[in-house]
């Protein structure tokens, strides 16, 4: 992040950025077939206000993710009992619902895989260490892996438009699948 102080002018900029970004990415499918230029002229923004925010494109990804991932995997956010996974699982969904428009642009991209698979690993651990002392199996490892797969492939499909239920339903499976298999 190149902006040390953001004042809400450069807040303002950055998220007209990322909007940009997140619609091109749509468009190409592919990070590497975004231009600066494209970006600056779509945003109708000169490239030294773009490089007073970013070094590069990559950057601009780099940052959506950490916004994303700081949002639903808070380092500060401990998980010491089934119901705090719950509470968990609605913040999840609340954020998504908050941000759903720009989570259907990113994940709509080839690159959306590899960001799911860091958001995949965060939210295990969180799982993981809330269960490890209750959970006495040696299969929770695997039982996290297999849920937190089809969870995301599930996300995925519903901010793909692939998906005929909403992330309310989503919601309410995603919790009944956790009971049924760390009942």
């Amino acid at each position: 992040m190149k902006v040390r102080c953001l004042n809400s002018s450069s807040v303002k900029t950055r998220n007209l950025i990322k909007k940009t970004f997140a619609e091109l990415i749509n468009e190409r499918k592919q990070l590497d077939k975004i231009t600066v230029t494209e970006l600056v002229k779509r945003a109708e923004l000169t490239r030294s206000t773009f490089y007073t925010h970013y070094d590069n494109i990559y950057e601009v990804a780099h940052d959506y993710q950490l916004q994303t991932i700081e949002l639903l995997c808070s380092e500060d956010l401990q998980l010491y009992s089934r119901q705090d996974i719950m509470n968990y699982f609605d913040n999840i969904i609340q954020c998504l619902k908050d941000n759903e428009e720009t989570y259907k642009l990113l994940l709509s991209a080839d690159e959306s895989l590899l960001f799911l698979e860091k958001l995949k690993k965060i939210a295990s651990q969180k799982i993981y260490d809330a269960l490890k002392d209750k959970y006495m199996n040696k299969y929770l490892d695997i039982n996290i892996s297999f849920f937190m797969n089809g969870i995301l492939m599930e996300f995925l499909k519903y901010f793909r438009n692939e998906s005929s239920y909403s992330l309310d339903e989503l919601l309410y499976n995603m919790k009944k699948w956790f009971e049924k298999i760390f009942d």
